[in-house]
């Protein structure tokens, strides 16, 4: 136990109040926090849309500055895993979930209620597909591989430890190994720990659904129940093996389950209508992408609306993962280049969520548009079945997705309960499996207790207000980064 910094103890404190606390009085608990979030994405919205743009635009700048050819370790270190294997990873960690609940639903959503045209017109469509690029985008991967640059440049070219607190000494020095050093890293564990405790809710309801669909599985606790401890023993396992087997094995399987995926719906579902709208949406994205970085909508009050419930609620959340996804990326990123890691980070997975994106939301608008099934009538994790099953083959679709979605779900848990592990044993690379072990029942714990009084909501709220006060730490670990930086080139 002496491995275990005060970073576990305060953490696991912090986590037993807020969860007792939705057990307790789970309304008034998402009533506090709705309103917390609504103050945040009104008041700073357009600080997030600054602070995610500016990242944007020094992510590109790292890939072609002099900083590019520093490498992440020492100038004789090579990278530990292969390309592939690490582009599994780091998208494994970053995506998850997410692309298969909301593949669909979400470009569906946006092409009934559309940020700016009318509902269920052309251009609504090709808005939809714009602005879900927009969330799933270079913006959220320049966040992860800023935050993961400055980490993997602290931890393996100057031989600090693995936590956020390090990364700050250039400007803070040796205050970061006090109190003050303590309250980041419990701000960073905190939102990890929340963070993939609302994502372990979101997988079970969604594998719920999908069995409920498919073999009339029931849903509710009980059967949510049997899949999160189902899954906490296989994300354990995982992260008891390390990341050289467990979780590298399991990141390749994802990819590929993941493209066959893709190329099942791009061959079953309206291939030339995803092929041209996945052109016309990339050159639009792009094209307006300024745009989009920027609009705060100040003089239009539904517009701006809809960007605090979407765009700014996206930046938050995205923020909010930033310390458990950037940290495992980090990890497994030694011994490259600045400039390959952020091309890496920026471009491949950027890419593939565009892809991704255009063929399930074009899919589900088809449908929707041609009167096949009104997909726009149901709930987001039943969107994705519903579609597939107007497909040729949809039950083995549907098979194929639930066993995507329980692989995802235990990818990010098990990075996870790596990434906790790191930050409560002094930033350890190996750290203990005792350690591990308890970091993954607490995520499934706090999945489980909140699913049972309805309180995933609520945890998610706490979790976007907290991604308030964490962002300035980012702008800070950015200062000192260049600072560190700027002294190697001299």
């Amino acid at each position: 136990m002496r491995k275990i910094s005060n970073v576990f103890y305060i953490t696991i404190g912090l986590i037993v109040l807020a969860v007792g606390y939705g057990v307790i009085d789970p309304v008034h608990f998402e009533q506090i926090t709705n309103s917390g979030k609504a103050f945040v994405a009104s008041t700073f919205g357009w600080y997030y849309m600054l602070l995610m743009t500016a990242l944007l635009l020094i992510s590109i700048f790292m890939i072609f500055s002099p900083y590019g050819k520093i490498r992440l370790g020492k100038d004789t270190d090579r990278p530990q895993f292969s390309t592939i294997t690490w582009i599994a990873m780091l998208f494994s960690a970053g995506m998850g979930i997410g692309l298969v609940f909301y593949g669909a639903a979400e470009p569906l959503s946006h092409y009934a209620v559309p940020a700016t045209e009318d509902p269920f017109t052309a251009d609504a469509f090709k808005e939809s597909l714009r602005k879900t690029f927009l969330h799933y985008g270079l913006h959220i991967w320049a966040l992860y591989g800023m935050v993961a640059l400055a980490l993997a440049y602290f931890q393996f070219r100057k031989g600090e430890p693995g936590l956020i607190s390090a990364t700050l000494k250039p400007i803070f020095g040796a205050r970061m190994k006090g109190p003050w050093g303590t309250v980041i890293d419990v701000l960073a564990v905190f939102a990890t720990a929340f963070g993939v405790a609302t994502s372990l809710g979101f997988g079970a309801v969604q594998i719920n659904a999908g069995l409920d669909y498919l073999f009339g599985f029931t849903i509710g606790i009980k059967s949510q129940f049997i899949i999160v401890t189902v899954v906490t023993f296989l994300f354990i396992g995982s992260a008891w093996s390390g990341l050289n087997k467990g979780i590298r094995y399991l990141s390749n399987t994802n990819l590929i389950l993941a493209v066959a995926l893709l190329g099942l719906i791009l061959i079953l579902g309206p291939t030339m209508l995803i092929l041209n709208m996945f052109t016309d949406s990339v050159g639009g994205y792009f094209t307006n992408l300024i745009d989009m970085s920027m609009g705060t909508a100040p003089l239009n009050g539904e517009n701006r609306g809809w960007l605090d419930g979407w765009t700014i609620f996206y930046w938050a959340w995205w923020i909010s993962w930033s310390p458990f996804v950037s940290m495992f990326i980090a990890r497994v990123s030694k011994g490259r280049t600045i400039r390959e890691f952020m091309a890496g980070v920026l471009l491949v997975p950027s890419f593939f969520g565009f892809i991704w994106f255009a063929a399930f939301g074009t899919t589900a608008i088809d449908m929707q548009d041609s009167g096949v099934a009104n997909l726009a009538s149901l709930d987001i994790e039943l969107v994705v079945f519903e579609m597939f099953n107007e497909l040729p083959l949809g039950t083995l679709i549907s098979l194929f997705a639930i066993l995507l979605v329980t692989s995802f779900f235990i990818t990010s848990a098990d990075s996870a309960t790596y990434v906790l592990g790191m930050q409560s044993t002094y930033g350890s690379l190996t750290p203990p499996n005792s350690v591990k072990v308890v970091w993954g029942i607490i995520q499934s714990s706090i999945a489980l207790i909140l699913l049972s009084v309805g309180g995933l909501g609520a945890l998610q709220n706490t979790i976007i207000i907290a991604a308030l006060p964490f962002s300035f730490v980012i702008v800070f670990m950015m200062f000192a980064l260049f600072k560190s930086l700027n002294q190697e080139l001299d």
